[in-house]
């Protein structure tokens, strides 16, 4: 990301649908209701065992149609009981959680609404972000944030879970819903804000103004408070309607604005205390649960004021249970037309998902992936290598000089990503090839197909008006907003202007572009998706991956996911990254290079489990920095091979094996090769994350929740099911590194040396630049191809390494298919029985055009001694045994995938 101008648009007026370019069915027609039990204004919708809707409608409409959100409520039928209680609650339960009502008390909240979760000793008691009552502290950032507001969190006293900053221009506010009103009449509105100094250098009293409903509210005058840590409150009257009220509050063009606002309250007129804020929860605009959460998200890393950097909280906690509100999110139906939520007038409504999970928490990411849709499975070729940097590279320069290091070194690559500089006029928004650096752009992409390269371009998403494109796609637009200099925005809520967007592209992809890296913040890309149902990441990130399917490709975006963002604080808007973890590789921005910030790197993937999100791309080697020390290189390197995306990127700097000293770059070499080669064990994952919605990447918890052990071991994580990955994350001393490495229980064994260990233990792993702790599972089988490739195109896998981890017994399922779009997959399952030292490989069941038809295997056996005879498929066949790493090593003929097979040993 570098910087350019930028400015907000205002929101579309209510009502407006929204399209994006028909992909995929997303949204099927309205979920059935077939688990529904509906009490009075209540009605309850039993999805899973772990998973019930709950939704409140004052009116008694409720929705069926799906969201933005939640496009699958179709679960398999879960059987529950319901009942009303002797105390008068409706009761629902299932065999995971039994949920209690109180009947006729109104919307839920957290004194009328409890759960508890079969085996945990935890009540729950949930409540709605984007519900406020009368007489309660509702939290700024849980609002509906307009124009320039955005979600901060760089002061210290504020209550929930961020405070609103951003009222710098016309337009910035917040909109809370308060319900409960008991009469129309006059009310006091109070508001808890911060103002001190600000960048204008005044310290002076300033105003905002409010909107109640549809009609214009008094001023707002906020007087200085001391400090921006000091926090007081200012109130006016207010004229309201009994029930629910739209309230604003925001800046106008006559305000002055530069505050901070914190939450805000409707209380009678004689009550003059500010209310009490709920600090049970960690509650956010999309969501609420205990605050002892496990991992988290971020929309990007990018230039981190300090790592760890915060993280919004996903659905898992230690309590077992999380309520995701899905009240405000806009709509979508089967064709992508985005509406806007039915108005329930003066009535409540709440709609939210809530969780009961307990220890389980693959189950809830489960339910999730379910809910929102199976996360993305990327092309296969994106689970290998891929290259780009922050430079005027040349058509020359890509032909002549860097592929052919790439080919004579023996490193692969599978993607080139072509970053800002072969834009035309402009570098920064040119939708034109630059000619000096491309002058024959069709040669130049029929090239990289021919070399097996899939290019990915880089865009910012505006257009200057000295564009040649820029007077036709203005036109189709219907008139583009100028950005206070030369550059014109996107308001992608707008049908034609998302289509004026879309056709910049067109020539692109028609020359050969595979795909598109938005390399876009809200307030630094300038354009936008206006309405407030949808944050501007999650509309332009769905139409993206829309796009690219419509063109019968697998459909991704490239980019960051759930809001938008301005000077790194994050905007927090009402959806979330739930649409994001279906529709997106997510590039987390621009990196500095430190060994604090690498160490960050690795806690932060397996965070992100937590939010079921598992296609996540970092800068291996960093963004910032230029040249790496040696040893901080090659752990970089190592830590992007077991990552779901590994991608080297720099500002101008050095991310290639040749660039470093020998035994650095040997390293790089040796890893990257061992990244192209692991392609099919990563896309085997990446299909079961798929349909699973377990990452690639798992944080230990995931699999040994009742180890404590496994709470507090953020330098490690799972790659898959059979590998744990400790990267090496401190600079080497007397030519090693070390790192300490909880050892879950069983044995594992370590991949490079075959040394193993016994768990539940924490050691101590050191390692050369050569190599890095990286254990196999007793048990586990990994698949790797055992010859070298430039890419992924190169061939069908005719050769396949699987290395297995003896101590226990184990399986896995190889997963194929063509590496892009659709077209039926394979599945061959490999077994291991450790008693009868014996792998049998399964018939390949399934079919797609290009399969291979015969494999020939090597199996690698690790901490075992040596056999006396190992036979394939009944025959006395070959073998070699290194003490050392006491490791079988066995070699078969190309054997039919059509037929079982048995090799002993």
């Amino acid at each position: 990301m570098r910087l350019s101008p930028a400015r907000i648009l205002r929101f579309l007026a209510a009502g407006t649908c929204l399209s994006l370019v028909a992909g995929t069915a997303l949204a099927g027609p309205p979920a059935p209701t077939r688990s529904a039990v509906t009490d009075g204004n209540a009605r309850f919708q039993v999805l899973s065992p772990t998973l019930i809707r709950v939704e409140y409608a004052g009116d008694r409409k409720f929705e069926d149609a799906t969201t933005f959100t939640a496009i699958n409520r179709a679960f398999p039928r879960t059987p529950y009981t319901t009942k009303v209680t002797a105390d008068g609650f409706r009761e629902i339960r299932t065999s995971g959680l039994t949920l209690r009502y109180k009947r006729g008390s109104g919307p839920f909240t957290r004194s009328n609404l409890s759960m508890v979760v079969a085996g945990n000793n935890v009540t729950a008691a949930p409540a709605f972000p984007s519900y406020c009552g009368f007489e309660a502290a509702c939290e700024a950032e849980n609002g509906l944030l307009l124009g320039h507001a955005s979600t901060a969190y760089d002061h210290v006293s504020y209550t929930g879970s961020g405070f609103v900053a951003g009222y710098e221009k016309a337009g910035a506010g917040i909109t809370v819903n308060v319900s409960g009103v008991p009469a129309a009449g006059s009310y006091r509105l109070a508001v808890r804000y911060a103002n001190s100094t600000g960048g204008d250098g005044q310290n002076t009293t300033r105003t905002l103004s409010t909107q109640l409903n549809d009609a214009t509210g008094p001023g707002l005058t906020l007087p200085p408070t001391g400090s921006w840590d000091t926090w007081s409150s200012a109130s006016t009257t207010v004229d309201l309607k009994a029930g629910t009220n739209s309230i604003t509050v925001r800046q106008s063009p006559t305000d002055s604005g530069k505050v901070n606002v914190d939450s805000l309250a409707v209380t009678p007129v004689d009550n003059s205390t500010y209310p009490s804020a709920d600090t049970g929860l960690l509650s956010t605009a999309y969501g609420a649960g205990p605050t002892n959460t496990l991992g988290g998200w971020s929309r990007a890393l990018d230039n981190p004021r300090q790592v760890p950097a915060y993280q919004h909280p996903g659905i898992l906690n230690r309590d077992g249970w999380y309520l995701l509100d899905d009240t405000r999110t806009a709509l979508l139906n089967a064709d992508h037309v985005v509406g806007t939520r039915p108005s329930h007038g003066m009535n409540p409504y709440q709609d939210g998902y809530l969780f009961g999970y307990g220890r389980d928490y693959k189950r809830a990411l489960g339910d999730l992936n379910t809910l929102t849709g199976g996360t993305n499975l990327l092309p296969q070729s994106a689970y290998g290598v891929w290259y780009s940097r922050y430079h005027a590279y040349s058509t020359d320069d890509y032909q002549k000089t860097l592929l052919p290091k790439f080919r004579a070194a023996k490193v692969p690559i599978d993607w080139l990503v072509i970053d800002t500089d072969f834009k035309s006029p402009s570098t920064w928004n040119g939708w034109n090839w630059n000619a000096s650096l491309f002058p024959n752009p069709e040669t130049f992409m029929d090239w990289t197909r021919e070399q097996g390269l899939s290019v990915a371009l880089n865009v910012h998403p505006t257009i200057a008006d000295d564009d040649p494109q820029f007077a036709k796609t203005n036109a189709t637009a219907g008139g583009l907003e100028l950005d206070g200099g030369r550059n014109y925005l996107f308001d992608w809520s707008k049908p034609t202007q998302l289509a004026a967007y879309q056709e910049l592209h067109k020539p692109f992809e028609q020359q050969g572009v595979r795909a598109w890296w938005l390399d876009y913040c809200q307030y630094c890309g300038g354009s936008t998706a206006s309405n407030p149902q949808v944050a501007p990441d999650n509309f332009i990130n769905q139409a993206y991956a829309d796009s690219a399917t419509k063109r019968g490709l697998r459909g991704f975006s490239f980019a960051r996911v759930g809001g938008a963002e301005y000077g790194g604080i994050e905007s927090s808007y009402p959806i979330g990254p739930w649409s994001e973890r279906r529709n997106t590789l997510q590039f987390t921005g621009d990196t500095p290079g430190t060994w604090d910030f690498l160490r960050y790197a690795v806690r932060f993937t397996a965070d992100e489990a937590s939010a079921g999100l598992s296609n996540v791309s970092h800068d291996i080697g960093s963004f910032h920095a230029d040249h790496l020390p040696d040893d901080q290189y090659a752990r970089w390197v190592q830590f992007g091979t077991f990552q779901p995306i590994d991608r080297l990127h720099s500002d101008h700097a050095d991310r290639l094996p040749w660039e470093y000293g020998a035994e650095a770059g040997d390293s790089a070499t040796k890893f990257l090769q061992l990244r192209e080669a692991l392609v099919p064990y990563t896309y085997t994952m990446a299909a079961r994350a798929h349909t699973t919605g377990v990452p690639i990447v798992r944080p230990m918890y995931l699999e040994y929740p009742a180890e404590e052990a496994a709470y507090s071991s953020p330098g490690q994580y799972l790659y898959g099911d059979s590998l744990l990955v400790a990267p090496i994350t401190t600079p080497n001393v007397g030519g090693v590194g070390s790192t300490s490495v909880w050892v879950p229980p069983g044995t594992w064994t370590d991949y490079f040396t075959g040394t193993s260990y016994t768990g539940p233990a924490t050691v101590t792993i050191s390692a050369p630049l050569s190599r890095m702790p990286v254990l196999v599972k007793g048990g586990g089988i990994v698949t790797t191809r055992t010859d070298y490739v430039d890419n992924q195109t190169a061939s069908v896998l005719t050769q396949l390494t699987a290395t297995v981890a003896g101590g226990a017994n184990g399986s896995f399922s190889l997963y194929q298919d063509a590496g892009e779009g659709s077209g039926g997959s394979t599945s061959t399952q490999l077994t291991w029985n450790d008693r009868a030292r014996a792998l049998t490989i399964g018939a390949t069941r399934g079919s797609y055009p290009g399969a291979a038809a015969a494999r020939a295997y090597t199996v690698r056996l690790t901490n075992s001694s040596a056999p006396t005879a190992v036979y394939v498929d009944g025959r006395r066949t070959g073998w070699s045994y290194d003490a050392a790493s006491r490791t079988v090593t066995v070699t078969t003929g190309s054997l039919s995938t059509r037929i079982p097979h048995k090799i002993t040993l």
